[in-house]
């Protein structure tokens, strides 16, 4: 059970959290830990690197419930439980499965090629689920082979409104031009965890001789969102500039529209509004100027648009009830503009009144942010968590009045970290 703690600064509960720094090739973990008022940092013993070349490199899972590190060998599918955090374990980049105990661990294949040869020759790079991550009972499930990365993930099911939509993952293939749509039904034997169909997102007209088959293509998607509301997938194809709307019934582009100047889209939670991010790096020498975009699902339209100076936008975030959108920032453009960047600041928007929304809140970190964490309690965010990578510190933010309880001290600055919130003993 959590507990309260006055440290003069304001309130800050008891948790339990996981963080891990590295730099891309090697990295480590800790365990920060507040009980009855007091905190303590300890460091997870770490292994030697394996030696192994990158696509043979351990794939960090997880942690069990005593904190045992739980690691995926990528060649014979193992799962280890063990003490140590190899150094050199693969942290991959994850979407966990909102319905299920299920999560997607992304594998964007060789910067070369983007083939995962281990897993599928030179025919793309893999997806692997696992379910129970965070479990003694941790299972690898499947490698599935989808087009070439860098990929991101979304998931369909019914709802209300779209009773017939079925349950699958799309994956989008950054390199091919390429959705590959996998079943995520354990109920439909034939096609859970296998891939379906590929939806070729290539738009002739923008296409040098106007070829509609083209693979690879210049779409370029990045940008992949599910709205439970319409029963719809959005795709951004930034190549292009446009969103592909998806019918996930039988996984075909029935419409498109422009939406220039943005590189990613996420949804709210209700899955009524679609916004998306982008940057400015061209019309002012020295500045950037992040754009957030908010699309009506219901209106078919875009409705709001608002411009950040200075700011270039890196991961997003929504708290508990929705009413409040996390941004942070990082390091793009040329030497000039990153002079000018503020790649520390975590912003905080109020979506009460969407469309509108409205920066409520911009804190200077004093370094570039890992990743957040949310500490939930009957429906309403208590605290936020920010890693901060560069510094090694962890930031502990109010809930509600936005404001900074404190910071701790973790490790040492580190280019990379990442942050989670680990149940209780």
């Amino acid at each position: 059970m959590n507990k309260d703690r006055n440290d003069g600064r304001g309130h800050t509960r008891d948790y339990t959290l996981a963080y891990y720094a590295g730099n891309r090739q090697t990295g480590h973990i800790s365990i920060v830990e507040q009980k009855s008022g007091e905190r303590q940092v300890t460091r997870i013993p770490t292994a030697p690197e394996s030696g192994m070349e990158k696509d043979l490199r351990p794939v960090f899972v997880g942690l069990t419930e005593t904190r045992q590190v739980i690691v995926l060998d990528p060649a014979s599918k193992k799962i280890r439980i063990q003490a140590t955090f190899p150094a050199d374990a693969f942290p991959a980049h994850i979407y966990s499965d909102p319905r299920s105990s299920r999560d997607w661990f992304m594998n964007d294949g060789d910067k070369e090629s983007g083939n995962d040869r281990l897993n599928c020759g030179d025919e793309g790079s893999s997806v692997t689920v696992v379910e129970n991550t965070a479990s003694s009972e941790a299972r690898w499930l499947a490698t599935i082979c989808v087009g070439r990365g860098h990929h991101q993930a979304a998931f369909t099911y019914p709802s209300a409104q779209a009773p017939a939509v079925p349950e699958s993952a799309y994956i989008s293939n950054l390199k091919d031009g390429t959705l590959s749509v996998i079943g995520n039904d354990p109920g439909d034997e034939e096609r859970y965890l296998r891939r379906v169909s590929t939806i070729n997102l290539c738009e002739p007209d923008k296409e040098e001789g106007g070829d509609g088959s083209a693979v690879p293509n210049n779409a370029f998607p990045h940008g992949l969102v599910y709205s439970p509301l319409s029963g719809k997938v959005y795709n951004l194809n930034n190549g292009y500039g446009s969103v592909a709307v998806i019918d996930p019934v039988d996984h075909t582009i029935e419409s498109r529209f422009a939406f220039k100047g943005h590189s990613n889209l996420f949804i709210t939670p209700d899955g009524a509004f679609i916004i998306g991010r982008g940057a400015d790096r061209k019309s002012d020498p020295r500045h950037v100027i992040a754009r957030l975009t908010v699309y009506d699902v219901a209106a078919g339209e875009v409705a709001e648009s608002l411009e950040l100076h200075d700011i270039y936008i890196s991961k997003y975030y929504f708290n508990a009830d929705a009413s409040k959108l996390y941004l942070t920032t990082g390091s793009s453009g040329s030497p000039e503009q990153k002079a000018n960047l503020k790649d520390d600041a975590l912003l905080i928007f109020d979506l009460s009144d969407l469309p509108r929304i409205r920066l409520c809140k911009e804190h200077r970190l004093g370094a570039a942010s890992g990743s957040l964490a949310f500490l939930n309690e009957g429906g309403r965010t208590v605290h936020v968590f920010s890693s901060n990578s560069a510094a090694g510190t962890l930031t502990i933010i109010d809930g509600e009045s936005d404001e900074i309880l404190e910071t701790v001290a973790v490790t040492e600055g580190m280019s990379h970290s990442r942050v989670w919130l680990l149940p209780d003993d």
